[in-house]
């Protein structure tokens, strides 16, 4: 997992609430059994106007003109800017896999969805939990000036504005040390590699005919 520390990017407005995960990835692209490729198909009934599938190759997809995502202002954005609720609806684990593959580092919302806020702190994104009148004003000033960036500095637990004014967030000890050290589940236990190839040679000498019963 990446690690994630200081990260500057374009703000993307979705002024929504109560945003599904099925509107961040539709139902059929759940088929795939790879943990990857996910990006293109972000949002994918709402960016495009025909119907994906998976293993489609998107390059050549009509786009919806009207959505955020495709305006050119917001070219490369990395930062998403969303309404309350954010993450609703089902848990599946590839709304933020598609999130991230997609380019986003970071979400700032005022409430998110629980199941997929903990989604997100485990495949390296970073959700913030801002109160409404400071998202509605995020909002209203990404909508003034193109380009418009935030700076998420995640040590420090603050959102940076262009003009320098800092926003203070919370996040739990253990999740930011996690994103820090860019440690996903996995990685938690390979700290560990050491002691568990200690264990099981020792539980090999004291119950020798484990050798047999692992192959």
């Amino acid at each position: 997992m990446k690690p994630f520390t200081a990260h500057t990017g374009v703000a993307a407005p979705l002024n929504r609430e109560n945003v599904d995960t099925d509107a961040i990835i539709p139902k059929q692209f759940l088929k795939s059994i790879k943990r990857s490729g996910f990006g293109p198909n972000l949002f994918d009934e709402w960016r495009y106007l025909d119907r994906g599938e998976p293993g489609q190759d998107c390059s050549g997809r009509r786009l919806n003109p009207d959505f955020v995502l495709n305006q050119v202002r917001y070219a490369g954005a990395s930062v998403l800017v969303a309404g309350r609720n954010f993450g609703c609806g089902s848990s599946r684990e590839h709304a933020p896999w598609a999130l991230e593959q997609f380019g986003f580092r970071a979400l700032i919302a005022p409430s998110f969805a629980d199941i997929f806020f903990n989604n997100c702190f485990k495949n390296g994104l970073l959700p913030i939990v801002l109160p409404d009148a400071a998202v509605a004003q995020i909002f209203d000033e990404i909508n003034g000036f193109p380009g418009y960036k935030l700076t998420i500095d995640l040590p420090r637990q603050v959102v940076v504005k262009p003009d320098g004014a800092e926003i203070p967030f919370e996040v739990q000890a253990f999740r930011k040390q996690c994103l820090v050290n860019g440690w996903d589940d996995i990685g938690l236990t390979l700290r560990h590699a050491d002691k568990i190839r200690s264990f099981e040679a020792e539980r090999l000498v004291k119950m020798p005919w484990l050798a047999h019963q692992m192959h």
